[in-house]
C-alpha cells in the first residue's frame, strides 16, 4: 500500500477507535473535551501552573481559568500556593479527581477489551499484537 493511502487509512481507524473510547467515559461525561484533556494532563504532570495547562490545552489563560473554576467547584482539582512564590498557584487533582481518572481509564479499557475479544479472531489478535511495536514507534 502506498504511504499516503496507508496514512489516511491509519488516521481513519485511529479516529474511529478514539471516538469509541471517548463515548465510554461515563466518569467524565459532564466535562468538555478540553476539560478531559486538562484532567488527563494533570494526572500525568501534577502539580502544574494554570499557564502551563492553558498552553497544553491550546486555550487562553482566561478560558483555562473558567475551566479550573468549574473543576474546582466539582471537587476534581485543588489549588495550592507555591512555597517559593505565594503569587503562583499550583493545580493538582484531588483524591476525587484521581479516582475519576482511574474510573475513566477502567471504562475505556473494559470497552476495548470487549471489542478485542468479540470483534477479533485469535489470528487477528496475534496480528494486532505484532503491530503494536510498529504503532508505538509512530508515537515516539
Amino acid at each position: 500500500m502506498e504511504p499516503k493511502i496507508l496514512a489516511v487509512s491509519l488516521r481513519t481507524v485511529v479516529a474511529a477507535i478514539h471516538k469509541g473510547l471517548r463515548k465510554q467515559m461515563d466518569a467524565v461525561n459532564s466535562y468538555s473535551m478540553t476539560e478531559i484533556a486538562t484532567i488527563g494532563f494533570l494526572s500525568r504532570n501534577e502539580p502544574c501552573l494554570p499557564t502551563a495547562l492553558a498552553a497544553m490545552a491550546k486555550v487562553t489563560t482566561q478560558s483555562m481559568s473558567q475551566i479550573l473554576k468549574k473543576m474546582e467547584s466539582t471537587g476534581i482539582i485543588k489549588r495550592s500556593p507555591a512555597s517559593e512564590d505565594k503569587r503562583k498557584i499550583y493545580i493538582a487533582l484531588t483524591p476525587l479527581g484521581k479516582k475519576t481518572v482511574e474510573k475513566a481509564r477502567y471504562e475505556k479499557d473494559e470497552w476495548l477489551i470487549g471489542l478485542v475479544e468479540n470483534a477479533l479472531s485469535e489470528k487477528e489478535r496475534k496480528v494486532l499484537e505484532k503491530a503494536l511495536p510498529v504503532l508505538q514507534k509512530l508515537t515516539e
